[in-house]
C-alpha cells in the first residue's frame, strides 16, 4: 500500500460519504427524534453495512451481485421499498401532549435502519468495485486490500458519527425535539422522494 494510493482511496471515500442522500437524511432523522445515542447507533450500523460491501468488493465477491441482473434488481427494489416505508412512517408521525413524538425510535430500530439503508443499496457495491478496480492489482497484498476496505468503513462511520454528534448538541437538541414531528414529516417526504427517484431509475434501467 503506497501513500499516494491510500490518499486516493481516502479522498474518494470522503467525497462519497459527504454526498447528500438517504443515509444523511436517516442519521439526522434518528438523531433529532431519538437523541445522540440513536444517531451514533445509526452511524455505526450504517458503517457496518458499507464496510461489508467494501470488504466484499475488495475480495471480488460483490462482482457476482452486480453481474446478476436478478440479484441486483432485488436489492434495488428492496432498497426503494424500504426507503418508501421509512418515508411514510415519517409522514404519519404524531406528537403527544408535550409536542414530542409519541413513538420515539429505539436504539434497535436505529441499528436496523442504519444497516439496511446501506445494505439494500447495491450502488455501494458498484461504487467500491469501480474504486478498487483502479487501485488494486494482482500484486496487491491481502493486508493492503483489507486496509483499503477498512479505510472506507472508518471514513463512512466517522462522517456520520460527526453528523450525529453535531445535531445532538444539548444546546439546541431539546428545542429541536419539540419540533421533532415536523422534522419527521420533512425527512419522510425526502425519503419518499428519494424512493420515487430510485424507482424511476430502476424502471429506466439505470
Amino acid at each position: 500500500m503506497t501513500l499516494a494510493t491510500w490518499m486516493t482511496i481516502v479522498t474518494i471515500c470522503i467525497l462519497g460519504a459527504l454526498s447528500p442522500g438517504p443515509s444523511l437524511a436517516l442519521v439526522m432523522k434518528q438523531t433529532l427524534a431519538g437523541g445522540r445515542r440513536n444517531g451514533v447507533v445509526t452511524a455505526l450500523a450504517h458503517g457496518l453495512g458499507v464496510g461489508i460491501y467494501a470488504f466484499l468488493s475488495i475480495l471480488g465477491l460483490a462482482a457476482i451481485i452486480t453481474a446478476s441482473p436478478t440479484a441486483f434488481a432485488i436489492l434495488q427494489w428492496g432498497g426503494a421499498g424500504y426507503l418508501a416505508w421509512l418515508g411514510v412512517k415519517g409522514l404519519l408521525a404524531k406528537t403527544g401532549s408535550n409536542n414530542e413524538l409519541t413513538e420515539a425510535p429505539s436504539s434497535k430500530s436505529a441499528a436496523r435502519d442504519g444497516f439496511l439503508i446501506a445494505f439494500l443499496n447495491p450502488k455501494i457495491a458498484v461504487f467500491f468495485l469501480a474504486l478498487f478496480s483502479q487501485v488494486v492489482g494482482t500484486d496487491t497484498s491481502l493486508l493492503a486490500k483489507f486496509g483499503y476496505a477498512a479505510t472506507a468503513l472508518v471514513i463512512d462511520t466517522g462522517w456520520y458519527l460527526m453528523v450525529a454528534w453535531l445535531f445532538s448538541n444539548p444546546r439546541w437538541l431539546d428545542a429541536l425535539k419539540q419540533r421533532a414531528v415536523w422534522f419527521e414529516r420533512v425527512f419522510g417526504a425526502v425519503l419518499v422522494g428519494l424512493a420515487g427517484r430510485l424507482v424511476v431509475g430502476i424502471m429506466n434501467g439505470r
